[in-house]
């Protein structure tokens, strides 16, 4: 009879503790762990400060002292008030010369927007060849120097050895033979003119070309069905639509236009006469002719208000536009 033989139960291996657990970091004390991000960025606020806010606050100071070239060496500047402004408003040049910068601002951004948002939509509607030419056309563009554009913009309308006269004159035009273009106020104003447009043109240009690719297809499409042409299309579907862009873009432009100031030093230097002297100009002449340094600042300060006052009155008319359309 076979004996049933119990089976062996097989060996326990020892039981192997967990590994133990690194010991948890303390969290740094609420304040200071509050503080940490504002101490990362103290550098760069620190940097703005210096850099931005306290030339202006020297600026607004200077602006109501009596601030020469002998209080630019002692250091002793007496305070006069508003006499600064007042000599400056009761100047009949400055008038003028206010007049002409709100003129050069309006043809500059006029042309600036009306010329960027064609290139914007042509760039649309290029296949993908095409378009990447005239992008990276435009990145070199606005990539270049004011100074190194500016020099080339001297010698394409230079009187004796520029491309524009040899042109001219190739076509028959004998008149501009050794023109001087520079000489003529209309005409350096509206080299200056052509100048910061080109200048201007593709960052705005690329700018709104982005925002077009934002714009859903679908609405194209029902407008088309609908039977709205190009231009109604763009009057009520795409304008609408990058409103707030075509806001900034305005408003970098307007900002841009008038603080011009390299391009007309470098190229006339406000000439000739005060054919092409604008506010941020006048403030320069002002201050290195006659060592006037209260009357430019106080001249820069009038730029910086009538610059803002610019602004703030366009962005209610646009706010208010805005509200009447919801």
């Amino acid at each position: 009879m076979p004996v049933a033989v119990e089976p062996t139960s097989a060996p326990r291996t020892p039981r192997q503790r967990p590994a133990p657990r690194p010991a948890a970091r303390r969290k740094p004390a609420g304040r200071a762990h509050g503080l940490w991000p504002y101490a990362l960025i103290a550098p760069a606020i620190g940097g703005m400060l210096y850099l931005l806010v306290y030339p202006l606050v020297r600026a607004v100071l200077i602006s109501f002292q009596d601030f020469r070239l002998r209080q630019l060496i002692s250091g002793n500047a007496e305070f006069v008030g508003l006499r600064n402004y007042r000599t400056l408003l009761a100047d009949p040049r400055f008038w003028e010369v206010v007049r002409r910068t709100f003129l050069f601002m309006a043809v500059n951004v006029v042309l600036i927007m009306v010329i960027a948002t064609l290139v914007a939509l042509m760039v649309e509607r290029l296949r993908r060849v095409g378009r990447t030419v005239v992008l990276c056309s435009l990145v070199l563009a606005w990539a270049m120097p004011v100074v190194a554009a500016t020099t080339v913009f001297q010698w394409l309308f230079h009187s004796e050895f520029g491309i524009v006269n040899w042109a001219l004159t190739s076509v028959g035009l004998d008149s501009f033979e050794r023109y001087p273009w520079f000489a003529n106020g209309t005409a350096a104003f509206a080299i200056l003119v052509t100048l910061i447009v080109w200048q201007s043109v593709p960052f705005a240009a690329i700018t709104l070309y982005s925002a077009l690719t934002t714009v859903p297809l679908e609405l194209y499409e029902s407008a088309r069905l609908d039977g709205a042409g190009a231009g109604r299309i763009f009057r009520s579907v795409t304008f609408p639509m990058l409103r707030p862009i075509f806001l900034l873009v305005f408003s970098l432009e307007v900002i841009w236009t008038f603080k011009a100031f390299v391009q007309i030093w470098v190229m006339t230097r406000g000439g000739p006469g005060d054919a092409t002297t604008i506010l941020p100009v006048y403030a320069v002449q002002t201050a290195l002719s006659s060592q006037r340094y209260d009357l430019g600042s106080a001249a820069s300060m009038v730029t910086v208000v009538l610059m803002s006052g610019v602004l703030v009155l366009y962005f209610r008319q646009m706010f208010r536009q805005e509200d009447e359309t919801r």
